[in-house]
């Protein structure tokens, strides 16, 4: 399993925060490694999607749990990652502290290439939250 966490402190309520991390249908605009969203069915505050990712085009399905204002749990139900992302969100006086964390693996025969792709997850993590926060800052 790649076990990767990447805080950002962001200058900016956790309302304002959240309005930009919890538009899930826009995640391609700050994730690279996320290529496109298809929304299947949503109940209550969970969606079930199709996300296209980078890594060669493959689709994954996902299960999104929305928690308002504290945290996104996606969870990969089927494809080439198995595991889980959370984005969550924690108040600190007037900032909030954004934090990503992966408990992933890639499936099958793939597998063996997971501690080589930790890296390159980390690294898309940190570009992605760093725009967030541009975004939200500006």
């Amino acid at each position: 399993m790649a076990l990767i966490e990447v805080q950002i402190e962001i200058n900016a309520p956790i309302g304002k925060v959240w309005d930009v991390v919890s538009d899930i249908d826009n995640e391609p605009k700050f994730w690279k490694g996320t290529k496109e969203v298809r929304n299947i069915s949503k109940e209550e505050n969970t969606v079930q999607r199709e996300i296209t990712i980078a890594f060669r085009d493959q689709k994954c399905l996902q299960e999104v749990k929305i928690y308002p204002k504290e945290k996104i749990e996606a969870k990969f139900t089927k494809g080439i990652i198995d595991g889980k992302k959370i984005v969550s969100l924690t108040p600190k006086d007037e900032k909030t502290i954004l934090s990503t964390y992966w408990d992933i693996k890639l499936t099958g025969m793939m597998g063996m290439f997971t501690g080589m792709i930790k890296k390159h997850i980390k690294s898309g993590t940190e570009q992605a939250m760093q725009s967030i926060k541009e975004e939200i800052e500006r």
